[in-house]
């Protein structure tokens, strides 16, 4: 026996000892697989951080607890990869926003996704396969850190954020308006790379660590 045969027969073994099923594995494709293209710029928000604090702090008294989604969307480049939009420099973010009121968390996710992935492709494509949720971060305060618990002397947070898996299918047109830049990088780059991508994106691999990667080639 070789030693690559070795390699995977041990990597099987341990696996299946860990109770490694279908559910943890996850299928990605080749970016070679999308298609990529870009639409009118759209005018973003321009306010200071104490204007965005007099908006949330008024959402809030009128709606309660602002309720956001990402998605964490993953291909792979000869490395898995994961998606993410840079808005302005240095501001990156995951696919996603807040939810309307009374809206689930999966009809606002499939509905930003289209309005922020697939501008002017809102009628063709397959529909978006949001997956389970991997974790949530709060705001405890109207302040600009969120964290990935909260603090149990808080009892009325101000803003909750969930990250959901968004499975990709065999083929996708991505269409994003010019101002945004829909980015793919490594996993081991975003890798506690905080000071670059936020504490959120960069613990987005270690929420993924639990699943498995297969790689489909077309």
């Amino acid at each position: 026996m070789d030693n690559q045969s070795t390699v995977e027969n041990e990597h099987n073994d341990y696996s299946n000892s860990n109770g490694t099923n279908s559910s943890t594995v996850l299928d990605i494709y080749p970016l070679s697989c999308y298609y990529f293209g870009s639409k009118d710029a759209v005018p973003l928000r321009n306010e200071t951080v104490a204007d965005r604090v007099l908006r949330m702090k008024a959402k809030y008294d009128a709606y309660g607890m602002r309720a956001c989604v990402a998605a964490v969307i993953v291909s792979c480049s000869n490395t898995p990869i994961s998606c993410c939009c840079k808005y302005r420099t240095p501001i990156y973010k995951l696919p996603g926003g807040r939810a309307r009121f009374g809206e689930s968390d999966i009809d606002c996710l499939k509905r930003k996704l289209l309005s922020k992935l697939c501008v002017g492709e809102e009628s063709r494509g397959p529909e978006w396969e949001v997956g389970k949720c991997l974790g949530m971060w709060w705001r405890p305060d109207f302040e600009t850190l969120l964290y990935p618990c909260l603090p149990q002397n808080i009892k009325r947070p101000k803003e909750c954020t969930k990250l959901f898996l968004v499975k990709l299918p065999a083929s996708r047109r991505f269409t994003v308006p010019k101002n945004f830049k829909l980015l793919a990088v490594p996993l081991c780059q975003i890798h506690d790379n905080e000071k670059i991508y936020g504490p959120i994106i960069s613990g987005v691999p270690q929420l993924l660590s639990k699943l498995s990667f297969n790689i489909v080639k077309p």
